[in-house]
């Protein structure tokens, strides 16, 4: 790794990019998962412990994205959609943004195993380690497969989240972690198959430029048929009821459309890979909220009819 095309010139930071190192757009959708996670989860959670349990997670994500940064620096300069990140514009200094994140990273599991209890405080040490180490620094420049392995670090907040209230991890829990896990590889590829230049001029082997943009589109599609059946598993297993049964159906066949209009789109087409990426974003978002939904609506019901 080098720093040679890091801006040298000594700029002052702002509270702003000490924000930015935590990447925020990021951190919002997954941070609702981990909310999601908490507030089906069977049990009681008082409402103070509950928020320390979230803000924890919160913290550690951002820190997660602050040690990315700090140890992708040299090819955030390089890429047009990361250049102006804090690093590479010499506001904030590596040193700084590997101590920040470090030290997020410690207060947000210390904090969630002292308020909330050990076994979430475990499974969110184990999904910054996964990030940090396993997607970061081992996968992420070494092989294609990097965001379907790594891809797991942000799976694991819905799961922190059930385990906050319950103090353990579940079947349940962890369908809503391969929820996750299966919507990753077709959002992040569909960013990929627009950004390719970008990460062939990093010499990052993405899928797309490992493989090829034909290949590519049919890994999303085939990611999106897998995700399809795992979004309808809570309503079969009845861990959710016909408005989350009805919901992620219509929301996972619009997903699987565009993911075939992708496929079927002529090569280098890049239209409907723009409309997956932003409409991943907008179903995971929708399907979450519809699991809550669900269960309030649930609980709701159980309350009047008692």
């Amino acid at each position: 790794m080098t720093d040679t095309t890091i801006n040298l010139t000594k700029q002052h930071a702002t509270l702003a990019d000490y924000i930015a190192l935590l990447k925020p757009r990021v951190m919002t959708l997954v941070v609702f998962t981990g909310v999601v996670g908490l507030m089906i989860a069977p049990g009681s959670i008082h409402p103070f412990i509950g928020a320390i349990a979230i803000l924890s997670i919160a913290l550690a994500t951002g820190a997660a994205g602050a040690i990315n940064m700090w140890y992708d620096r040299d090819i955030d300069a390089i890429m047009r959609r990361t250049q102006n990140r804090p690093i590479p514009q010499g506001r904030i200094s590596p040193e700084s943004a590997l101590e920040y994140g470090g030290f997020l990273t410690f207060i947000s599991i210390f904090m969630m195993g002292i308020a909330v209890n050990w076994v979430a405080a475990a499974v969110l040490a184990l999904a910054s380690f996964f990030y940090i180490f396993v997607y970061t620094i081992w996968l992420k420049r070494r092989t294609p497969q990097n965001i379907v392995i790594g891809g797991a670090a942000g799976a694991f907040p819905p799961m922190i989240g059930w385990a906050a209230v319950t103090g353990d991890v579940s079947l349940e829990s962890s369908l809503l972690f391969l929820l996750v896990f299966l919507w990753t590889p077709p959002h992040f590829w569909a960013l990929a198959l627009f950004a390719n230049m970008d990460y062939q001029k990093a010499n990052i082997p993405m899928l797309p430029v490992i493989a090829g943009e034909a290949e590519t589109r049919k890994q999303i599609t085939f990611y999106s048929v897998l995700l399809l059946g795992c979004a309808l598993a809570p309503f079969f297993l009845g861990m959710s009821g016909v408005i989350y049964g009805v919901g992620s159906l219509g929301l996972s066949l619009g997903f699987l459309y565009f993911a075939v209009r992708l496929q079927f789109a002529p090569a280098g087409e890049m239209g409907y890979a723009k409309k997956l990426f932003g409409y991943s974003i907008l179903y995971l978002f929708a399907l979450f909220s519809l699991l809550m939904v669900d269960f309030a609506l649930k609980a709701y019901l159980d309350l009047i009819l008692i």
